[in-house]
């Protein structure tokens, strides 16, 4: 019956017209069916806004292949395209953009010259326009009837990457199923950021030819989205009813970098989150804590975590996720905010509130891929020149086996290098426990500010008192001695501003602390308006130098 479909994961029987009501998933079993260029472009795209491209552009057989014509032939009459990717200019929510769409159906969405020539050819366009870049990816990798010639795509689609980028514009990729092959290895990895469909297949060889040539049987869930999410390389999983309006988010927070910071605050009234209206409504009470007490406080898996203060300062914050490299270190979180309509880039240590979540997180002690995250984030604020926001409270980075055999030293100094001489303005905030050189690997700010009862010291008052003392049960003197409070800071001018916890940082004040350090970071973000990139990085390296 022309109305019923069967699901290729779950083999049940389904109403068409149901599934494509949900964008082409299974209603049983949540299977992202595959999609054609034309559904694709009618999910993201403004109504009658997309102008296809380069559709003139003609395939030949450079090879000179026997029967590839044919082929060609036989696949442009089947799917009614006249190659395997579609691209083209539309606008998301009234946002110009540059789309691709490769169509599996096309050859399995190989990749020969003329896939390469439009996707290349639209980035070139795109860059000339000064519009973002979406790359909707499916393939089945190189076309081999055109041999060395599909293999130079590859190269060819990079290059036109890299000049993109250069010119300070937001290109991302959605990874769907299939991503394999050269495909995998050049244009679908280059984004900015990078989505991917739920259970799509990624990978450059495909699992098939793995198993083969290992001679091993593949872990279940080898190389779908999920995998490559654990593993760092996507930054993250999105659902095909959010994808337009995430479109749009990236869109409106990677906006082209002009020569100085310029504040998008949309409106004067700063005071969305009035401090008086907060605390109007509570008796605060407090008294003095001494250093150790605050050492104590601050280790409390009660205190509130940044993302707890982050529900009150940003009106909306997407996470990213993955240093693409090994993996999505969970204990250093990352990714883009709104402030009153400023884009700013979000770095946060997260320790977690649950024996559960801790241990996920690795008590808030980042890995070397970590501090590779939150690089990789520096460098993506100072290209689109979103100011930095990082929030500190850990320990300090992790210790063991695994960080030392990944370069956890290494790690810290390139992140520090890196936060030194990014061209944007950076905020640092220690919230909790700052702890060692894993807390200032992402506090190396134009300021510093530390809640009141904060702690930031060189290593703990155990591991002080054990080496100075050889009796770590002095720990409570060695807290007194070693000035790591704010207020001990703030003297040493360590930090500029202690931001008060209304009688101690919990479920209770977390709101209060929230709006008044909203109201604190639109200040600070007003200083920096109209000044040249240049000002902004030696501002920073001024501040250190003093020391």
């Amino acid at each position: 019956m022309e109305n019923i479909i069967e699901c290729p994961n779950c083999k049940k029987e389904l109403d068409k017209q149901k599934v494509v009501k949900k964008k082409y998933i299974c209603y049983e079993c949540g299977y992202n069916f595959r999609v054609r260029a034309k559904h694709r472009i009618s999910m993201v795209a403004d109504k009658d806004t997309f102008e296809p491209w380069f559709e003139d552009l003609v395939e030949s057989n450079p090879l000179n292949f026997e029967g590839y014509e044919e082929k060609l032939a036989a696949a442009r009459e089947k799917t009614g395209l006249t190659e395997a990717v579609t691209v083209g200019k539309c606008k998301i929510f009234g946002e110009e953009a540059v789309i691709g769409i490769c169509d599996a159906r096309f050859m399995m969405a190989s990749m020969g010259h003329v896939v390469g020539e439009r996707i290349t050819s639209a980035i070139e366009r795109a860059t000339k326009e000064k519009l973002p870049v979406f790359m909707f990816c499916a393939s089945g990798g190189a076309r081999m009837q055109e041999g060395i010639i599909s293999l130079m795509q590859m190269a060819k689609t990079a290059a036109a990457i890299r000049k993109h980028g250069e010119a300070g514009l937001f290109y991302s990729t959605i990874l769907t199923d299939p991503t394999t092959g050269g495909v995998t290895a050049s244009f679908a990895m280059l984004g900015d950021v990078i989505m991917a469909e739920p259970g799509a297949l990624i990978g450059f060889a495909g699992p098939r030819v793995i198993k083969q040539t290992i001679g091993q049987e593949l872990p279940e869930g080898f190389q779908r989205a999920e995998f490559l999410l654990e593993h760092g390389f996507v930054d993250g999983i999105v659902e095909r009813k959010d994808l337009r309006k995430i479109m749009y988010y990236l869109i409106y927070t990677n906006k082209q970098k002009g020569d100085k910071f310029k504040l998008h605050i949309q409106s004067e009234d700063e005071k969305k989150f009035l401090l008086s209206e907060i605390l109007k409504e509570q008796e605060w009470k407090s008294k003095p804590l001494t250093a150790w007490e605050k050492v104590r406080a601050v280790r409390q898996a009660q205190r509130p975590s940044a993302k707890d203060y982050m529900d009150t300062i940003f009106d909306y914050f997407v996470e990213a996720h993955g240093d693409r490299l090994y993996s999505d270190d969970q204990a250093l979180i990352g990714g883009f905010a709104l402030l009153e309509g400023q884009p700013v880039t979000v770095i946060a240590d997260l320790k977690g509130s649950t024996f559960a979540e801790c241990k996920k997180r690795n008590f808030g002690m980042p890995l070397p891929e970590g501090y590779r995250k939150a690089v990789r984030l520096m460098k993506q604020a100072e290209k689109f020149g979103r100011p930095i926001i990082s929030f500190v409270n850990t320990a300090g980075a992790f210790c063991g086996i695994e960080a030392e055999e990944r370069g956890e030293g290494e790690a810290i100094a390139r992140s520090l290098l890196e936060m030194s001489g990014v061209k944007v303005p950076v905020l640092v905030i220690v919230i909790g426990e700052g702890g060692s050189g894993g807390a200032l690997a992402t506090a190396v700010g134009n300021e510093v500010w530390m809640l009141e009862n904060a702690t930031y010291s060189i290593l703990s008052p155990e591991g002080f008192a054990s080496i100075l003392w050889k009796d770590a049960e002095k720990a409570p003197k060695a807290s007194e001695v070693m000035n790591i409070t704010a207020q001990d800071l703030k003297r040493l001018g360590v930090v500029e501003e202690i931001i008060p916890e209304y009688g101690g940082a919990s479920s209770k004040t977390a709101s209060a602390i929230g709006g008044y350090m909203r109201d604190e970071i639109v200040k600070f973000l007003k200083k920096y308006d109209g000044k040249e990139w240049d000002e902004i990085v030696d501002m920073r390296y001024d501040r250190f130098r003093k020391y």
